[in-house]
């Protein structure tokens, strides 16, 4: 499903007057794409992740999913948080069906279908496992695996890796890689880091600091699945982070451009 931002802006209101998180924003996201969105603290990455998913408005733009307006958070579009925002009192199947059970589906599809998932995400032998006894790395499978039970056409997804360690991240780098190759779901990806973006994304767009907007743009050609170690990987990132520490504004290699 495509996504457009046309003239998206937003402001938030302070006491001194209003505060700009987002410059005029201007993005096409095809179907199928998997974009990752780079740039310092408090550049509006994230605020601009929240207007995609119909969570906060726009100041100022609009946003189309499919040619049509975004009107409010529909299930078309879902969005991983950090911490994945787990139900606590459910096992990592309960929460899995949680969307599913919502949706009315009767008992039997729903854990087949859950239990199907689990297995995607490599956690086929921790269905009733409750999530306070799985670690970062399982419970943002089970976060994946939950967003993927209502089969959204685009997947929001807020720094879901920030927060573990460097194996863990690797290994969920290769299955996010197997889940977007084999569904062909539109991904639009928010990093603080900048290999990880290189590793994932089709497309990488840095922010400018605050009031937020896109200064570059890198194409990722390289072939699939990508490792954070590899050589190219890393010469693609040192390119973007010495992009992003110039705000975009540098001399881009053939497969990059500014807008």
């Amino acid at each position: 499903m495509t996504l457009e931002v046309r003239g998206v802006e937003k402001e938030f209101p302070t006491r001194d007057g209003p505060l700009a998180a987002l410059a005029s924003t201007q993005l096409t996201v095809e179907d199928g794409e998997f974009i990752c969105l780079v740039g310092p603290s408090g550049c509006g990455k994230t605020t601009l992740l929240y207007i995609l998913a119909g969570l906060e408005p726009p100041t100022r733009g609009q946003v189309l999913v499919g040619g049509h307006p975004i009107a409010g958070p529909d299930p078309s579009r879902v969005l991983i948080f950090q911490e994945g925002a787990l139900f606590p009192w459910l096992t990592a199947q309960g929460n899995v069906e949680f969307g599913l059970r919502m949706k009315g589906l009767p008992r039997e599809e729903r854990e087949t279908r859950a239990r199907g998932l689990l297995r995607t995400v490599h956690l086929e032998s921790f269905e009733r496992a409750w999530i306070h006894h799985l670690s970062g790395g399982m419970r943002q499978r089970v976060a994946l695996a939950r967003a993927l039970a209502v089969d959204p056409a685009v997947l929001l997804l807020d720094e879901p890796f920030g927060a573990l360690d460097a194996l863990t991240r690797e290994r969920l780098h290769q299955e996010l890689q197997e889940v977007w190759l084999t569904t062909g779901k539109t991904m639009v990806f928010v990093t603080h880091n900048v290999r990880e973006a290189v590793v994932l994304g089709d497309r990488v767009l840095v922010f400018s600091p605050r009031p937020g907007r896109i200064v570059a743009e890198h194409h990722i050609r390289l072939p699939r699945p990508r490792h954070a170690e590899d050589l190219a990987t890393a010469e693609h990132a040192a390119r973007i982070a010495l992009s992003l520490r110039l705000g975009g504004e540098m001399a881009h290699g053939p497969t990059d451009r500014q807008p």
